[in-house]
């Protein structure tokens, strides 16, 4: 091993133990232990909702570092207290009227029900709870020509929405399929492969129009990419056009723009390192060098940022709560370990054990 190697390897060490007592920092002082702040911006007496994204957010990166977390039933308890009668999660008193995803209010809910829900579960299986989950929304989308109309509903013309919407479907027919192996789920997600294959594009192997004429829009359909090849890792499908994939991945700047665009693209290439192992030289040089880049983007407290211009918020909640983007928060945090553990493990595996998140979503990793 290299002496860079060996100095790399220190300063995750050292960047992890700095993570978990920020991330343990998070704890309210009178609260149900494992229930976190998102931030230290964060006001829990004024914005109690946000104690849920930033558990979710902060048991999984928690879980990722190797951290012991105390009393997990009481932690899982807590955060099925949010669960709705139909299986969905969400912010607590979330009002319909402050959120915005697309015109249409029932596709906004739709996503933001996913999403909450999608994670909560990805919280639960990391404090070893899923068993306790039940999803009863699911049903219709057991049925072939409801599931159907949903494919064809969706709007590849924004690519990164429509990754985190069939993401989060296809983790939850995942869990179905493993409860009920021979039931309609395994039938469904085959469809779900069967109509990504009608629709890869050559140019990138991702979805969406418009990636050969605008960086920007390549770059979104690459965010959203990431997301629908968790269902094709998941299930060991072949990824069509995925050396192209690996392609535009490797033309991206080594740059750290933001907790999501990062993840996304290391995702691919850390996924691409095995699956195409003729690129795997050029990998590892884009993932080292980047790899120096998210280390020095730490903050000095332990956490990290997501970016540091602007204002951040919770995806979808236009009128609720914001912090100034610098603060070190639970989502970034998070976002920033899955990177470098998946650059970590595509670089020396096995040199630590990195608890991967096992349902489908930011977080999971199948090398």
């Amino acid at each position: 091993m290299s002496l860079t190697d060996s100095l790399l390897q220190e300063s995750i060490l050292v960047a992890r133990n700095q993570s978990l007592r920020w991330l343990n920092s998070m704890q309210l002082p009178d609260g149900i232990p494992g229930v976190l702040r998102v931030s230290e911006y964060h006001q829990p007496e004024q914005w109690p909702q946000m104690l849920l994204s930033g558990t979710y957010d902060g048991t999984m990166a928690r879980v990722l570092l190797g951290d012991h977390i105390e009393e997990k039933n009481r932690l899982a308890d807590w955060v099925l207290s949010h669960q709705r009668e139909d299986g969905y999660f969400l912010l607590p008193g979330l009002d319909w009227s402050d959120t915005w995803k697309r015109p249409d209010v029932e596709q906004t809910r739709q996503y933001m029900r996913f999403h909450a829900t999608n994670y909560c579960m990805g919280a639960l299986e990391a404090l070893g709870q899923l068993d306790r989950l039940e999803l009863p929304f699911l049903a219709p989308f057991l049925d072939p020509q409801f599931f159907w109309a949903w494919l064809g509903q969706r709007d590849m013309r924004d690519p990164w929405l429509e990754g985190n919407n069939i993401v989060n479907l296809g983790s939850f027919l995942l869990l179905e399929k493993q409860r009920n192996p021979h039931g309609p789920a395994a039938q469904r997600l085959q469809d779900m492969i069967f109509w990504h294959n009608q629709q890869s594009e050559p140019y990138s192997g991702f979805w969406g129009p418009g990636q050969q004429f605008s960086q920007e829009a390549l770059l979104f359909a690459l965010c959203g990419a990431t997301h629908n090849l968790h269902v094709f890792y998941a299930l060991e499908e072949n990824i069509p056009y995925f050396n192209q994939s690996i392609s535009r991945c490797l033309e991206q700047p080594i740059a750290v723009r933001s907790g999501c665009i990062d993840v996304d693209i290391i995702d691919i290439l850390a996924h691409g390192s095995s699956r195409c192992p003729h690129r795997r030289d050029e990998i590892e040089f884009w993932l080292r060098s980047m790899l120096v880049k998210l280390l020095d983007f730490q903050n000095s407290d332990g956490g990290f940022p997501d970016t540091l211009l602007g204002e951040r918020g919770y995806d979808g909640w236009v009128k609720g709560y914001k912090e100034p983007q610098g603060y070190s928060n639970t989502f970034a945090t998070w976002f920033r370990w899955i990177a470098i553990a998946m650059i970590a493990e595509v670089l020396w595996p096995q040199w630590q054990t990195w608890h991967f998140r096992q349902t489908i979503g930011i977080g999971y990793f199948k090398p």
